[in-house]
């Protein structure tokens, strides 16, 4: 038989209280960037840190050898569910922004060899260069702590928006459509 507890209404009004502030708190802890999100956030309006990084044939790629170009730099790994969902999108925005300046850029962030990550963007159809990526060059980003994030660049080399997490293909493409129509200052272009 169960006993019937007689209950305060004193002590359900504290304890709604107490749950109200917690739920209150937490949203306002979840709304506030992470000391990453806060390093990386703080590289907006600024020119990106340039980097040397293998290209899956081998080659040196630095990102400064796309100066002039609208830059999407996307880090990302095989194993990340969000960025293969992304990743069609990019091929498709690939093609139909690239007569109009842009260039996205694969950073890939996981330990497959290059070779793995090869076959993984030949299975996904990616149209745009992967690069080998480095912890170093991770950091100089912000560090990356998950994955996908993304940064937008303009001709010029300034970060105009970084981002992290999956989004919409309409988000990405209008933040695509910003740096596509800069225009490279002439001190800077290549």
């Amino acid at each position: 038989m169960g006993v019937f507890v007689k209950r305060d209404p004193v002590v359900l009004i504290i304890v709604a209280m107490v749950v109200a502030l917690m739920l209150v708190f937490g949203f306002n802890m979840a709304r506030k960037p992470t000391p990453t999100e806060a390093a990386s956030a703080a590289l907006v309006n600024h020119p990106a840190p340039n980097f040397t990084l293998q290209s899956l044939d081998g080659h040196p790629v630095q990102l400064t050898d796309y100066r002039g170009r609208a830059v999407v730099l996307n880090f990302w790994a095989t194993w990340c569910a969000p960025c293969k969902i992304e990743m069609p999108w990019f091929v498709e925005l690939q093609k139909k922004y690239a007569p109009q300046g842009l260039q996205l850029i694969g950073v890939a962030m996981d330990d497959a060899s290059p070779k793995d990550i090869a076959d993984f963007a030949k299975e996904m159809g990616v149209n745009y260069p992967i690069l080998v990526g480095k912890e170093a060059v991770g950091q100089a980003y912000g560090g990356i702590p998950f994955m996908p994030e993304t940064f937008y660049i303009d001709r010029s080399g300034k970060i105009i928006d970084s981002v992290f997490g999956l989004k919409s293909k309409g988000e990405i493409e209008e933040n695509m459509k910003k740096i596509v129509a800069t225009v490279a200052s002439p001190q800077t272009s290549k």
